[in-house]
C-alpha cells in the first residue's frame, strides 16, 4: 500500500470518509447535483470499486505558491476523453504551460468512452468525461489496481441546433426529440414531426457512440444510455457537426452548448420544451437547472497514486486555481466559486 493509499485508509478510519453503499446509483446522485454548491462535499474518492465522499470545511483558506523550484518541475502528463470538456482542459494545459515549461501536457479527444478504455488501463492519468463512469469502467479500473478521485470542472447544457435557414422551427418538445432520435424512429421529413412544417428532408448529426454527450442524450431523451437510431452522420468532433448542419438546410443535431457558443453565427438554437414551456439554453438557464433535462456537470477523473507526481499534483492544483476563469474563456458556465476552492482542499488533503 502506497503512501496516498495509506492516507486515505486512516482517513476512513478516522471517519473522515462516509461509505457510499451504491455506486451505481449514488454516483449518478451526486453528479446529478454537481451544478450546486452543496458545502462540505468535494469530491468521489475510489478504493478498490468502493466509493467514498469527504467533507471538507468551507471556512479552509488555502492557495497555491509558485516558486522557482516549482517553475523548473519537468514530466509528462497524459490526458484523453470528452470532446466536450477538451477546450477547457486545453486551456488549462495552455496556461500551466507557461508557468512550468518543463512539464509537457497531453490532452486527446477519444470521447468519454474512449477516455476511460485507456484510464481504466493505466495508459492516461487523467480522464476528460462529460457523463458520470460506468460500473463496467468501475470495475475495469478495479481490475487494473486504478484508484481514482472524480472532480467536477464546469457545467455544460446540450444544445439542439439547426441551420440558420431553417424558419419554421421555433421549438421542440422532448417527446419529439424522442419522436425523432429513437431506434425505432420513421422520421425522415420534418413535416414527420409536425404536419405544418415542410416536406423537407431531415438530416441528423450527433456525437458518435464513445461521447459522453451521445450516452447523456440518450438517456434523458430515450430512457436508456445507447439507445439511438443509427442513421444519422456521427463524429467525435464537434466541430465536424457545426460544418454538417451549417451547411443543410434540413440539418438538426446536438452536441454541448459551448460549441454553439463559439459558434452563433453559423447555427440556429432551438428552445426545448420539457413541460414547462420552452427554454433556451444559456449560461444561466443552465446555472440554475431551468433548462432542463439537458444540463449537465462535466468533470475529470484523476488516478489517485499520480498524485504523488509532482507534475500531476500542480496541474490538478492549477486546474482547481483557474476551472472558473478557463471555463468561461473557452465558453461553459464555471461552476461557483466554492467548488473549485473545495475540490482544490480535498486534493491537497490527498498528499
Amino acid at each position: 500500500m502506497n503512501y496516498v493509499q495509506n492516507k486515505i485508509q486512516h482517513k476512513i478510519k478516522n471517519n473522515e470518509y462516509s461509505q457510499i453503499n451504491n455506486i451505481k446509483v449514488s454516483r449518478r446522485d451526486a453528479l446529478s447535483t454537481a451544478g450546486k454548491a452543496v458545502a462540505g462535499i468535494a469530491a468521489l474518492v475510489i478504493i478498490g470499486g468502493v466509493a467514498y465522499t469527504m467533507s471538507i470545511p468551507s471556512n479552509n483558506n488555502v492557495t497555491q505558491t509558485q516558486n522557482n523550484a516549482k517553475s523548473m518541475l519537468s514530466g509528462t502528463i497524459h490526458i484523453d476523453g470528452s470532446s466536450t470538456v477538451f477546450p477547457i482542459t486545453e486551456a488549462v494545459a495552455e496556461e500551466f504551460g507557461k508557468v512550468y515549461p518543463y512539464v509537457r501536457v497531453n490532452v486527446g479527444v477519444s470521447g468519454t468512452g474512449g477516455g476511460f478504455k485507456r484510464f481504466t488501463a493505466g495508459g492516461t492519468v487523467i480522464s476528460n468525461a462529460s457523463r458520470p463512469i460506468k460500473d463496467q469502467e468501475v470495475q475495469a479500473a478495479k481490475d487494473n489496481g486504478i484508484n481514482f478521485i472524480e472532480l467536477s470542472v464546469s457545467l455544460d447544457g446540450l444544445a439542439i441546433i439547426a441551420n440558420k435557414d431553417n424558419d419554421w422551427l421555433d421549438y421542440l418538445t422532448t417527446d419529439e426529440l424522442h419522436l425523432i432520435w429513437d431506434t425505432d424512429s420513421t422520421v425522415t421529413k420534418w413535416s414527420d414531426v409536425r404536419s405544418n412544417w415542410p416536406d423537407v428532408k431531415m438530416n441528423l448529426y450527433g456525437p458518435g457512440t464513445d461521447s459522453g454527450t451521445f450516452d447523456y442524450f440518450t438517456e434523458v431523451i430515450n430512457g436508456d444510455s445507447g439507445v439511438s437510431r443509427a442513421d444519422y452522420t456521427a463524429s467525435e468532433d464537434d466541430n465536424v457537426l457545426v460544418q454538417g448542419v451549417s451547411g443543410d438546410k434540413g440539418g438538426l443535431g446536438y452536441f454541448g452548448y459551448a460549441y454553439y457558443a463559439q459558434n452563433v453565427d453559423k447555427l440556429k438554437i432551438v428552445p426545448i420544451d420539457s413541460g414547462n414551456g420552452p427554454v433556451t439554453p444559456s449560461d444561466e438557464t443552465i446555472n440554475t437547472g431551468e433548462y432542463s433535462p439537458l444540463s449537465r456537470p462535466l468533470s475529470i477523473y484523476v488516478n489517485v497514486e499520480a498524485l504523488q507526481r509532482p507534475e500531476v499534483y500542480e496541474f490538478i492544483i492549477f486546474y482547481m486555481n483557474n476551472g472558473e476563469v478557463l471555463s468561461k474563456e473557452v465558453g461553459y458556465t464555471p461552476l461557483p466559486k466554492s467548488e473549485y476552492e473545495e475540490n482544490k482542499l480535498f486534493v491537497e488533503s490527498l498528499i
